[in-house]
């Protein structure tokens, strides 16, 4: 029995310290690893099969509004990247360059891609001619480097996989509802899927993406409080298309400059599934990305007749079109059960003497840890039904644990004492200054999410100055 609690004792409370609750879960159900390369991770077969499942899933999501897949050269020469002037000062602190060849200097230094803006943009000035090339609706699956600081496993590393789309459209119209489009694809994604809620919304002038004419966001809020950036949209209007040349022959005759968008979503989505999900047992994996939604264990898998009614339930399951395995190991049953919570995969299916001659089987939740006995004829419809139940309810208890710690100020001393007290989003009135946004920001820490699509204007003035205020923002503490 010792061995069968040690999973669980070797997980630090998350009340007593979430960042070493939140490393021990990626440890323990491997997901990652540490590597000789400071900052980088190893994504493990279990976290590389999460990010499979989520990369599947958009993939299809990015397809259905018409995005065909690219790759690009992850090399970019420093001449590329400076003719977009915003763009290269947003990123210069965190680029990576390539100075030498084998035994020889480069002629010109290489940036290793930071995000690839600049290659798509040299891509379509050479392949665009005329309005009937447009629109060109690009995605690339790759990594980027970027020389963070300080790091931690999938929220931040120096290295990260994630997926990139690039379009260009004939006008600003076009672009716009690509950006927006591209925005719902993401949040619908993390709702029904990831069951994490999120708020939509634009980022302010300061918090934009560099050389975006806006940047549209989705922000969620971890168990801890902290609010996550989950998925951005950028318009680019025609500035990237004046700096590189972008330019197309239109049904006048006449040449225009493209418009362009932009949008990405990263590995931090796991870390992401891990803070708003796992509880001091492990991970709660939602069923529709869970890489395993079923395990299958055989309790005195000894006994005659156990394990081949085990086998018999997996390929069932199987043939049904869930994802099944079947843990038929010596290891005791006890120990199974919890390593089947650390992993987090959403229900577990026992089955031992009793149960067959009862013509029954126990499932097991990992949300809620309810024990359901199901006649074994309809144990694929019951099995599929709860899959979904457990979803729908993985995703409206994230929802009441954000709506629980989301807070309305209207006092700066309001607003520093909740931040101090209260972690979790804060919504207060906003004036659109630049200063009043950097000193609430040097006084309590916080910075703005976004300004939301849905606005409620409770209060007309502004939370740090006093002034007449137009915009609702949320605020909070980020990772």
């Amino acid at each position: 029995m010792a061995e069968d609690k040690k999973l669980v004792k070797e997980i630090t409370s998350m009340e007593e310290d979430f960042a070493q609750w939140y490393t021990d879960i990626v440890k323990k159900a491997e997901l990652c690893d540490y590597t000789s390369v400071k900052g980088c991770m190893v994504i493990k077969p279990a976290g590389y099969a999460i990010w499979e499942a989520i990369q599947k899933n958009l993939d299809a999501r990015f397809k259905a509004t018409g995005v065909q897949n690219c790759y690009m050269p992850v090399f970019i020469p420093e001449s590329l990247l400076q003719k977009e002037k915003d763009h290269v000062e947003g990123f210069a602190p965190e680029v990576a360059w390539v100075t030498q060849g084998g035994l020889e200097p480069l002629q010109e230094k290489l940036c290793v891609r930071p995000t690839s803006e600049t290659l798509f943009c040299d891509y379509y000035a050479r392949t665009v001619q005329s309005y009937r090339d447009l629109p060109q609706l690009l995605n690339q699956w790759c990594s980027v480097v970027r020389w963070e600081k300080t790091t931690r496993p999938f929220l931040r590393s120096r290295e990260f996989l994630w997926q990139e789309g690039h379009t260009v459209h004939a006008s600003a119209k076009e672009a716009e509802e690509r950006t927006e489009m591209m925005l719902k694809v993401y949040a619908d994604f993390c709702e029904e899927d990831l069951a994490i809620p999120v708020v939509r919304g634009q980022k302010t002038e300061k918090e934009k993406f560099a050389g975006a004419i806006a940047t549209y966001t989705i922000e969620s809020l971890m168990h801890d409080g902290k609010a996550l950036q989950s998925g951005t949209s950028h318009n680019f209007g025609d500035g990237f298309a004046r700096a590189f040349g972008m330019q197309f022959q239109d049904k006048d005759n006449s040449l225009k400059y493209m418009h362009q968008t932009s949008w990405g979503m990263t590995t931090r989505m796991i870390g992401a599934i891990i803070m708003v999900h796992g509880d001091d047992s492990g991970l709660k994996l939602p069923p529709h990305i869970a890489p395993t939604q079923v395990m299958v264990i055989p309790v005195q898998m000894h006994k005659e007749g156990v394990l081949d009614k085990a086998r018999e339930l997996t390929a069932r399951l199987l043939k049904a079109g869930i994802r099944v395995k079947l843990d038929d190991s010596d290891r005791r049953p006890g120990f199974k059960f919890a390593d089947c919570e650390m992993r987090g995969i959403p229900l577990r299916l026992e089955i031992g003497p009793k149960d067959m001659a009862s013509g029954q089987c126990v499932l097991v939740r990992r949300d809620t840890g309810e024990k359901i006995t199901v006649e074994l004829a309809q144990m694929e419809e019951e099995t599929g039904a709860l899959l979904e139940a457990i979803q729908r309810d993985m995703y409206q208890r994230a929802k009441a644990h954000r709506d629980a710690h989301t807070y309305d100020v209207r006092t700066m001393e309001e607003f520093s004492d909740t931040v101090k007290n209260r972690p979790g989003f804060v919504r207060a009135m906003w004036c659109g200054c630049r200063e009043c946004e950097d000193r609430i920001k040097e006084e309590t820490g916080a910075t703005s999410r976004c300004i939301p699509f849905e606005q409620d204007h409770s209060s007309g003035t502004c939370v740090c100055c006093g002034r007449p205020a137009t915009k609702m923002v949320y605020w909070g503490i980020a990772y």
